[in-house]
């Protein structure tokens, strides 16, 4: 069985794997930050004269969204923290790393951007400019994947801001969906990130740096129109600007042709199971953070 370490393995996209049919299939570590802080060299050092693993999934970051609490110094310690573990490579035999499709600069997106795209814009927020760092780096070295994820959703994601979570538990709790503007986006089912996961732990493709996006975007008010379809409900939806804002979408050809049986999960199937989840969770759920939009 393949021993696997997974970084931010308290975040949305760490918890979703720790979690996920890859248990069954994997040795998976999860360390704490106090056994593990991949910004901190020394504990980096120590962590890796103790273990070696097949893979590594890097999930681990600062983040520098709008419910942030501190999103000083992003370049830094999330520069920090991959550069650390690359230094230990030797003590793993591949990385796949969690990316954004940020990397191709929200300044000037176009819809269904190819890898290809990467590089014509040098992103000018810090998060994107991060991300930019990495796409000039990792797709040069051996045995390193580049995974550049739009939107993506699923359990244990911040309902506060995240749109698809943030409908569903405000039609929960019977309050109106609101959106600042309509905008096309492709949105990953977290379950279907999965599949993609495990191929690339078991192959090498030649290809380093890989847009994981679904086959088709959607509109922002129709997800909440669906969300709305599947509770039952009857509240508004409000959409506070006219027009459309810039499309968030990436074509996903690349991936389609290194993994020919690939499927995604329909949206409206995946919307019904996370409110079904949340419906059944919603003694945990906090509704003074669904009052406030931001």
């Amino acid at each position: 069985m393949k021993k696997i370490l997974v970084t931010g393995g308290t975040g949305f996209i760490g918890k979703n794997i720790l979690l996920s049919y890859l248990k069954d299939k994997y040795e998976l570590f999860a360390p704490t930050r106090a056994e593990l802080d991949c910004s901190d060299d020394e504990s980096v050092k120590q962590y890796f004269i103790q273990h070696s693993f097949e893979v590594v999934i890097h999930s681990a970051i600062k983040p520098g969204h709008r419910n942030a609490g501190d999103t000083t110094g992003l370049l830094y310690t999330n520069s920090r923290m991959m550069f650390n573990l690359l230094k230990y490579r030797d003590r793993w035999g591949k990385l796949l790393n969690m990316g954004s499709g940020a990397i191709y600069d929200m300044r000037h997106y176009v819809p269904k951007m190819k890898e290809s795209y990467f590089g014509t814009y040098i992103p000018a927020d810090e998060h994107g400019f991060t991300k930019y760092i990495f796409g000039k780096i990792l797709p040069n070295l051996d045995a390193v994947y580049d995974f550049r994820i739009f939107g993506i959703f699923g359990k244990y994601e911040d309902y506060a801001i995240r749109f698809i979570s943030n409908a569903i538990c405000k039609t929960i709790f019977d309050l109106p969906v609101s959106l600042q503007q309509n905008r096309k986006f492709d949105y990953l089912y977290i379950k279907d990130l999965m599949p993609v996961l495990e191929y690339f732990i078991e192959h090498d493709p030649k290809e380093k740096a890989f847009n994981i996006t679904p086959d088709n975007s959607i509109e922002l008010l129709e997800i909440a129109r669906i969300v709305k379809r599947v509770s039952g409900k009857q509240m508004d939806i409000n959409v506070s600007k006219e027009g459309y804002g810039i499309e968030y979408s990436g074509d996903n050809s690349l991936l389609k042709s290194e993994m020919k049986n690939l499927n995604f999960t329909p949206i409206e199937t995946a919307i019904t199971e996370l409110y079904n989840w949340y419906d059944g969770n919603k003694m945990n759920l906090n509704k003074q953070l669904l009052l406030t939009d931001k």
